[in-house]
């Protein structure tokens, strides 16, 4: 699950990314992605209409999205959960409330960007906010979102290796 803060813009976008590399990947049918935002600011709004041109004109298929905001249930039916910015971040861990286990499930998304910087304060993963701009914004943003998603979809997998029964080829699945 992707998260920003009304769900119209970044977290959605996300959302459609990842979804067309689990499906280049073979892996549609296997993970499931969804995405919330931390505020009902944007309840039941469809994605900007800024983000859908820019998905659109990149080649993503922009399915239909009604904004929603994230839960405490959706932590705990979820494997992986990838918040936009550090405030994001901060507020799913207070939704967690002290739970270790839901906690670890929280990664900042860009932290799978392997040009994005490490070691330095959690903000400065932070993906840019393309609301108040330009639709050159949304570029942006994009172009943060695509850098990790590989990252996103090697750890998928190898979580989804992990939980591969030997000799048993049974389906898999997860949540992101």
């Amino acid at each position: 699950m992707t998260v920003c803060t009304g769900n119209i813009c970044r977290s959605p976008m996300a959302e459609v990314v990842l979804r067309a590399r689990l499906e280049e990947a073979g892996l549609g049918d296997v993970v499931e992605v969804d995405s919330t935002g931390t505020s009902d600011e944007e309840h039941g709004r469809p994605i900007d209409p800024r983000a859908r041109r820019v998905l659109a004109a990149h080649g993503y298929d922009v399915p239909q999205h009604r904004a929603r905001q994230v839960d405490p249930v959706d932590l705990a039916a979820r494997d992986l959960v990838l918040p936009m910015t550090a405030t994001h971040a901060a507020t799913l861990r207070r939704l967690a409330r002290g739970d270790a286990a839901l906690e670890r499930r929280i990664r900042m998304f860009r932290s799978f960007d392997p040009q994005a910087p490490t070691g330095g304060p959690e903000h400065l993963l932070d993906v840019d906010d393309p609301w108040y701009g330009e639709e050159s914004g949304f570029e942006v943003t994009l172009a943060e979102v695509e850098a990790a998603a590989d990252g996103i979809l090697a750890h998928v997998r190898a979580a989804l290796d992990e939980r591969a029964v030997p000799d048993a080829p049974a389906p898999r699945s997860g949540r992101a």
